[in-house]
C-alpha cells in the first residue's frame, strides 16, 4: 500500500472533503470535524480515536516579551498568535483559558485581557508556531507536540490541573476507491503499531 499525505488544518481538510476531495482516510486533530463528515454523509463507520495530545504555551526561543507564565498572556501589550475560529486548537485554546483563569495567583479577567491581547488569527497551528519562530508574536497556545518539534520556539510551564487533553480521531470515508486498506491503516493508527509511532513524538494514547 502507498500512502500519500495531504495536510492542513482538519477544518480545511473536512471542508475540501465536503466540496468533493477524494481521499480514503480522514485525520483530524479533534473529534468535532469527524462527526461533521459523518453527519453529512461523507463516512463509511464511525470516527476511530486514534492518539492525544496536550496543549502548550509558547513564546520565541529568545523571548523578547520576557514572558515568566501563562499569566503574562494577559499583561497589557503582548501579541498573542491565535488560530481562526474553526480550527481544532481554538476550542482547546479557550478551554485552557478557561481553565488557567481559575489557577490560584492570575489576575481577575484573565480570559478577556488574553482575548484583547490576540492579535492575528492563522489557518493553522503550523502558521502560529512558524510566526513565533520569526518573532511576529509574542506567544501562543499550541499542542504539545508542535512544541517539542520547533527549535525556534520555547514553552512555558502549564499547571497540569489547567491543560487540556486533545483527542484525536479519525474515519474512513465512504466515497474511499480503497476502503479495505483505508479500514486496515485506520486500525493501525489506533492499535499498538501507530501508538509505536506517535509516542516517541509525544502523542499520548487514545483515551
Amino acid at each position: 500500500v502507498r500512502i500519500t499525505v495531504a495536510s492542513d488544518s482538519s477544518e480545511a481538510l473536512a471542508t475540501r472533503i465536503e466540496q468533493g476531495a477524494p481521499g480514503d482516510v480522514f485525520l483530524s486533530a479533534d473529534t468535532r470535524n469527524p462527526e461533521r463528515l459523518v453527519d453529512g454523509g461523507f463516512a463509511a463507520g464511525d470516527p476511530v480515536a486514534f492518539a492525544t495530545n496536550s496543549l502548550a504555551v509558547i513564546v520565541p526561543a529568545d523571548n523578547p516579551a520576557k514572558l515568566a507564565s501563562p499569566a503574562d498572556l494577559a499583561r497589557p501589550g503582548v501579541l498573542v498568535i491565535a488560530a481562526g475560529e474553526g480550527v481544532p486548537i481554538t476550542g482547546y485554546a479557550s478551554e485552557l483559558v478557561a481553565n488557567l483563569a481559575r489557577q490560584p495567583g492570575y489576575p481577575a479577567g484573565f480570559a478577556d485581557a488574553y482575548a484583547a491581547n490576540v492579535a492575528t488569527r492563522e489557518a493553522s497551528v503550523r502558521a502560529v508556531v512558524a510566526k513565533l519562530e520569526l518573532g511576529e508574536g509574542d506567544a501562543g497556545i499550541v499542542y504539545r507536540t508542535d512544541a517539542v518539534a520547533s527549535t525556534g520556539v520555547r514553552p512555558l510551564e502549564v499547571p497540569d490541573s489547567a491543560n487540556v487533553t486533545a483527542t484525536y480521531a479519525g474515519l474512513v470515508l465512504k466515497e474511499s476507491p480503497n476502503p479495505s486498506a483505508a479500514a486496515a491503516f485506520l486500525a493501525w493508527m489506533a492499535g499498538p503499531g501507530g501508538r509505536e509511532v506517535l509516542g516517541p513524538l509525544g502523542f499520548g494514547p487514545a483515551p
